[in-house]
């Protein structure tokens, strides 16, 4: 029977993702063998609902595992350290033949119940994070045991690992011990292509982006405008476009903003380049935030990194509110010049290298909008009927933008859906 003892890199140990330790005691066989199968199959289940998991849910597992493990030879293969022939790599070969010979052989024999409670699972919602464990477990199932080493370094090469290698975006929480990336499943599935129009703005977005993960000299970037035009989509749709060449989005809300220099700290340990998003950014009147924020886009010494980057929506150019007060400077309120205040708020806005508008849509092209979501969620409708209920839509629902066009087609597709149920 196989023992964790006979691990060297992935043991149970600080680095090893939730689940390894009860799989290892199944492995391991023993007297209490028989709770560990059961806690084993909970696991098993667990994590194939999690990720929406189809097919063969143990190799899933497995797969998992090895995305997962943070340990000195995974993350020095993150940080491409490791050479081929080199010592870590011999003695990672034995941790790999133990896998391939785990992937070989299917649920352990001392789970028996495995058998009558993990069959082939099926799923017609498939995750973006279960795409990339079915993807390497697909892989790793074809390899032979000299194979399966190398896809498996190649993999932590490109994606690296734990969270990091398997989510595209986080959200920052403050934990009991500390801050806390919890990954979002939901919501950034997004592309370019899911923003009708606004093509000069994608492309500035895009441009900047592309330097930035090529290693060249790239800005903090602050997308305003109106609401609903499409800001925090185009933010959303880098990581369809950069993902697999690292690019890593954290989204910071605005009470999680005083975390935000444990978060640089943390972050910037890791060989990724990393998107701090501060999606609808402001600051009211007598909040002093901003002058942290502002240090931190300076480039202060203890925050400056090449692999981090502040992008920022907002519908405010300036960010801060202003008063007639701040732009009178006659008038003496615990201040010297109140333009003096009025500058020092102005220039948080400009510590932003590039800055991006986004404008509502005129009457055409909401218009243009509404007709190119319908053809493209295939809605069959009269363009004329069409244009008048856009138009109503629209002054009953905020205006013209993309949100509003996309609340109606929504709207038309449940029309169309309970026509069909009569």
């Amino acid at each position: 029977m196989m023992k964790s003892t006979d691990f060297i890199f992935y043991d149970t140990g600080e680095g090893a993702p939730e689940g390894w330790k009860e799989t290892l005691s199944a492995l391991s066989g023993g007297s209490g063998s028989s709770e560990d199968a059961r806690q084993l199959v909970r696991s098993l289940v667990s994590f194939a609902d999690r990720f929406c998991l189809s097919g063969n849910v143990w190799q899933h597992w497995l797969a998992y595992i090895l995305m997962s493990h943070e340990n000195p030879f995974t993350l020095a293969c993150e940080r491409k350290e490791i050479r081929s022939g080199s010592t870590a790599c011999k003695l990672a070969a034995n941790d790999f033949r133990l896998f391939a010979e785990l992937f070989a052989q299917g649920a352990p024999e001392t789970a028996a119940v495995c058998e009558d409670y993990i069959p082939p699972f099926e799923s017609s919602c498939l995750s973006d994070a279960g795409c990339r464990i079915m993807d390497l477990s697909g892989r790793l199932m074809c390899a032979d045991a000299e194979e399966f080493g190398q896809i498996v370094i190649d993999h932590y090469t490109k994606y690296g690992v734990g969270i990091y290698g398997i989510y595209k975006a986080f959200r920052v929480a403050d934990g009991a011990s500390g801050i806390e990336l919890v990954p979002v499943t939901d919501g950034v599935d997004v592309t370019f292509d899911d923003l009708i129009g606004y093509e000069e703005q994608k492309n500035i977005l895009r441009n900047n982006t592309e330097a930035f993960v090529s290693g060249g000299h790239a800005n903090n970037v602050l997308l305003y405008g109106d609401s609903g035009t499409g800001k925090s989509t185009s933010v959303h749709a880098l990581m369809h476009d950069y993902f697999d060449r690292g690019l890593r989005l954290v989204e910071i809300s605005k009470p999680g903003r005083k975390l935000l220099p444990q978060v640089l700290s943390e972050i910037k340990k890791r060989n990724y380049r990393f998107i701090i998003f501060l999606d609808d950014l402001s600051f009211e009147e007598n909040e002093s935030d901003y002058k942290e924020l502002k240090a931190m886009l300076e480039g202060a010494l203890e925050t400056r990194s090449d692999r981090v980057l502040i992008y920022a929506t907002s519908n405010r150019r300036h960010l801060i509110r202003e008063t007639w007060s701040d732009r009178n400077d006659m008038e003496y309120q615990e201040d010297i010049h109140h333009s003096d205040t009025m500058e020092e708020k102005l220039s948080l806005a400009s510590r932003f290298g590039v800055t991006i508008y986004y404008s509502k849509p005129n009457a055409r092209e909401y218009l243009g909008i509404v007709k190119a979501l319908t053809e493209r969620r295939g809605i069959e409708i009269d363009e004329e009927e069409l244009e008048n209920i856009a138009r109503k839509w629209e002054l009953r629902h905020g205006g013209m933008s993309g949100r509003t066009a996309s609340q109606l087609i929504t709207w038309l597709e449940n029309e169309a859906l309970l026509k069909e149920l009569e």
